[in-house]
């Protein structure tokens, strides 16, 4: 039995993250409400500035493979956040 796994990719800006959605698009075959972007603001930071953007893939039948996304948000200077 496959266990439901949500990949959280921290990116450092809004258009790092718009990339990366694609990307995962493209590459990965991600579907059309996936992946979606949120928008974290640093702890004790109140300039817009100062945000993570957190691309979220649900991974309900554990098809993406971890590392690769893990590759592409490295590409992007970002990472993947572990669960």
């Amino acid at each position: 039995m496959t266990q439901h796994v949500r990949h959280i990719l921290v990116l450092p800006d809004r258009d790092a993250a718009e990339e990366v959605a694609d990307a995962l698009t493209e590459r990965f075959g991600a579907g059309p409400d996936e992946p979606q972007l949120v928008r974290e603001a640093l702890a004790g930071e109140d300039d817009a500035e100062d945000a993570q953007w957190l691309v979220v893939l649900e991974d309900g039948d554990g098809s993406y493979d971890a590392e690769a996304l893990a590759l592409l948000a490295e590409e992007y200077e970002g990472w993947r956040e572990r669960e």
